[in-house]
């Protein structure tokens, strides 16, 4: 019953839903490297699939090369454990207005082996993961930006 007043409650008070889905129409234009093939596509499912670029909103991201450091050693001196660390810096346009601009960092730690294929798939597997969080970070920031700026042309 509490689930019911508190709809009701919402309903009234103009309250929509930031991911409601009509602003979402942002296009993502090429971002450089094999990195950022895989960070645009994860923006662009975050806002619903691809978009053409006559879309009414435009996300442009820089994606930094990852970087590592080694974050633990064992008693030969050998790393054991790395961090891989993404810094990515976008701007939000609407057609030639900039709307927002940001930087996002994402890291994620990971088992540095002797293998050398044990090791590539875990710093792999290390970039996917940072990449989805980026992607997540970024994608929620310009949706915001984007309900935002909505709102204030409705003003």
């Amino acid at each position: 019953m509490k689930k019911y007043v508190l709809c009701f409650v919402l309903c009234g008070c103009g309250f929509t839903p930031m991911f409601s889905g009509n602003n979402t129409d942002i296009y993502v234009p090429v971002i450089s490297g094999i990195n950022g093939i895989e960070l645009r596509n994860a923006l662009n499912s975050k806002f619903g699939g691809q978009k053409e670029s006559t879309a009414p909103y435009k996300l442009t991201v820089t994606l930094n090369d990852p970087e590592t450091k080694y974050k633990a050693l064992d008693p030969t001196g050998a790393a054991t454990w790395q961090e891989i660390r993404l810094t990515a810096t976008y701007v939000l346009w609407h057609q030639d207005d900039k709307i927002a601009t940001g930087t996002e960092v994402a890291s994620e730690s990971y088992t540095f082996v002797r293998y050398l294929v044990a090791a590539n798939a875990s710093y792999n597997n290390a970039v996917a993961n940072t990449i989805t969080v980026l992607a997540d970070k970024i994608s929620t920031r310009a949706i915001a930006d984007v309900a935002e700026y909505e709102r204030e042309k409705l003003k």
